[in-house]
């Protein structure tokens, strides 16, 4: 089985192909603007998807602000249209454009979209000490799960989900991880192996009826 995993040098893409190269039936096609590839580049995209061909493909890639002191400050009264803008253009039209080249050169396949917790409810001012998270990260989130469906529907060929994480851990103080957990379920942040699971069940032939569908792993914050 080959696997393309865009954002391969990311956060989550870096632990999901650790724990898949496990597998010795799967090779994996990397993808990230580190190793040169531009995916918000029309051109580049289509170039990249006429040479290489795979069984599915895992989108990993976004823009996600994190916790900074520079971030805690801003709120959506000052973020620039600008990076506005180019959130959008990374998070879901490049999105877009690297699925449906995907589609376009393969007659079947696999697709697993990321989404977030922050699509469906606003982040809390108050685990950014007052501050704003990026105001177009959950709007672009929203639109992938939303892009999912839409593809699955008109790609029938093709069995395209969308994983929704929530929280992962990663180098977070100790309060924002003990705030972020209150009220939880499960009274912890995700660590980053704990994604893999639903991976290799979405990549297997147990997910065969499995199109157009959101899969939570959030540890019950949608729940609440």
């Amino acid at each position: 089985m080959k696997v393309i995993v865009t954002g391969s040098c990311g956060i989550v893409g870096k632990q999901i192909i650790r724990d898949l190269k496990k597998n010795a039936n799967i090779k994996i096609i990397e993808l990230d603007i580190k190793l040169g590839h531009d995916l918000t580049n029309e051109k580049q995209v289509i170039k990249i998807f006429k040479k290489i061909s795979a069984d599915s493909l895992i989108n990993c890639f976004a823009i996600n602000d994190h916790i900074t002191n520079i971030q805690e400050k801003k709120n959506f009264l000052n973020y620039s249209l600008e990076r506005f803008s180019n959130t959008l253009n990374v998070n879901i039209t490049a999105l877009f454009s690297v699925c449906r080249e995907f589609i376009r050169n393969n007659s079947r396949g696999r697709i697993i979209n990321f989404s977030s917790i922050y699509g469906y409810r606003s982040p809390k001012p108050s685990l950014y000490k007052g501050g704003h998270k990026n105001p177009a990260y959950g709007a672009s989130k929203a639109a992938v799960s939303n892009l999912t469906k839409y593809l699955a529907i008109h790609a029938p060929n093709f069995n395209i989900n969308c994983i929704v994480p929530g929280g992962i851990s990663n180098k977070q103080s100790k309060s924002f991880k003990t705030m972020y957990a209150k009220d939880l379920p499960i009274a912890r942040m995700m660590e980053k192996n704990e994604i893999s699971g639903l991976i290799k069940f979405l990549l297997s032939k147990d997910s065969a009826y499995c199109t157009g569908s959101e899969f939570f792993i959030d540890g019950g914050w949608n729940a609440r």
